[in-house]
């Protein structure tokens, strides 16, 4: 093998790369694009620098850093929802004179850059290289993988939680609880480990340490449960503070209809599905190429005309239509049950009880955030577009003008997800 082969085989050299040029995009959209663009009139403008990562729960997150958590429970907003990790770790970097902003921001990003790396070593592990690759790729250059960059705890989350699935998967069972417990005290959704870790150990037979380990995840909730009851005299605090964001739980089934309609009722949506008729028919008297260049052309203008517009101009999320977050949530679940059989056993019932979670919040707000935060989605993408490079390609360049897109509006302080 030659000194270059070597070099290219190295498990941090690719997913390191990834991580850099797509961390690249975010800063080049953020501090250069961001500033020459109109901004909304009901949009606060930041100054452009650490500010431009630091937005909606970002807020939060340095509230519990600098005056610690706070909560009454009057079906108001406090910061008591957010998990104890991210401050935590970000306080223990401000010891070496780093301020709030630059700690949390270097915190997540590297954070993230370790995902990309578990996540390419564990793919390639089961399926080679090339599967590796498409892998990180789908994971680093998601359009949602801005949070991976900004103030948020998507970076600590993926890294945990993947680190996790991967031990538990390779029956290293202590290491699998470790990684459990910083996923369960960075998000909720870590919980979700706890089922499918059960659900592991009696479909494959595995011993009592299988069970203990799965257990042992929630030990770090059970911790914060004990610090909301000491503090707030309210051990399920974080739960109850839920409703200064939501009325009430379950399937958002009008939220998720209503968009289908915007959709659905759209002239250009009937064109391009006339069109996809006529391809489909005709099929044989086309080349895969031209087929592959006539669907990317279609999907361009079916986004173009009733998604997301590529830069926000009023200021208001919830006037755009979330094609792309129809496509990354419901895609993404279809995609997980196709790839059922073929990821880890673990990383699909972990996936199944995570959409379970994320489709009961009675929101479809942040929801294409949160499935992006399960990473059996990008390791099942992965070895899709392994099969299907062309398509790859495409779709790699497309969540990379997405990224850039999101990484604007998030610069300009507008909601992204």
């Amino acid at each position: 093998m030659s000194q270059s082969q070597k070099f290219l085989d190295n498990n941090l050299i690719f997913p390191t790369t990834m991580w850099l040029f797509s961390r690249l995009i975010i800063i080049v959209a953020m501090l250069f694009i961001a500033p020459l663009l109109p901004i909304p009139e009901n949009i606060q403008p930041p100054s452009f620098g650490w500010d431009v990562f630091y937005s909606w729960d970002s807020i939060w997150y340095h509230r519990i850093v600098v005056v610690g958590y706070e909560f009454v429970n009057d079906g108001k907003q406090y910061s008591v929802a957010f998990f104890p990790l991210l401050p935590i770790l970000t306080k223990l970097i401000m010891y070496f004179g780093l301020p709030f902003k630059v700690a949390a921001t270097l915190l997540n990003n590297f954070a993230f850059l370790g995902a990309l790396i578990v996540l390419y070593d564990w793919v390639k592990e089961n399926y080679g290289t090339n599967a590796a690759r498409w892998s990180t790729v789908v994971l680093a250059w998601c359009p949602y993988s801005l949070y991976g960059s900004v103030i948020y705890t998507e970076g600590l989350f993926l890294l945990f939680s993947t680190a996790a699935l991967r031990a538990f998967d390779k029956k290293q069972h202590i290491s699998a609880a470790i990684w459990g417990i910083l996923s369960t005290a960075t998000r909720i959704t870590g919980v979700m480990l706890i089922p499918a870790f059960l659900f592991v150990a009696w479909k494959q037979h595995r011993g009592i340490k299988a069970y203990l380990a799965s257990f042992a995840v929630g030990s770090s909730t059970l911790l914060y449960s004990l610090y909301c009851l000491i503090k707030f005299n309210d051990p399920l605090a974080f739960v109850h503070v839920q409703k200064g964001w939501r009325d009430s739980t379950g399937f958002a089934a009008e939220g998720w209809w209503n968009m289908l309609m915007q959709i659905f009722t759209s002239p250009i949506f009937g064109l391009i599905l006339i069109s996809g008729f006529l391809l489909w028919r005709f099929r044989q008297q086309l080349t895969n190429i031209k087929l592959r260049g006539i669907l990317y052309f279609l999907w361009l203008l079916l986004w173009l005309g009733i998604g997301e517009p590529l830069w926000s101009t009023d200021g208001n999320p919830f006037g755009k239509i979330p094609l792309v977050k129809i496509t990354i949530v419901f895609g993404g679940l279809y995609l997980l049950w196709y790839s059922r059989t073929k990821i880890p056993l673990v990383a699909t019932v972990y996936g199944f009880f995570s959409y379970v979670l994320i489709l009961n919040t009675g929101l479809t707000a942040s929801v294409e955030r949160y499935a992006y935060g399960i990473v059996s989605l990008s390791f099942a993408l992965g070895l899709v577009l392994k099969q299907h490079r062309a398509w790859g390609f495409a779709i790699a360049v497309f969540f990379g003008v997405l990224l850039a897109s999101l990484a604007v509006d998030f610069a300009q302080n507008q909601w992204v997800a």
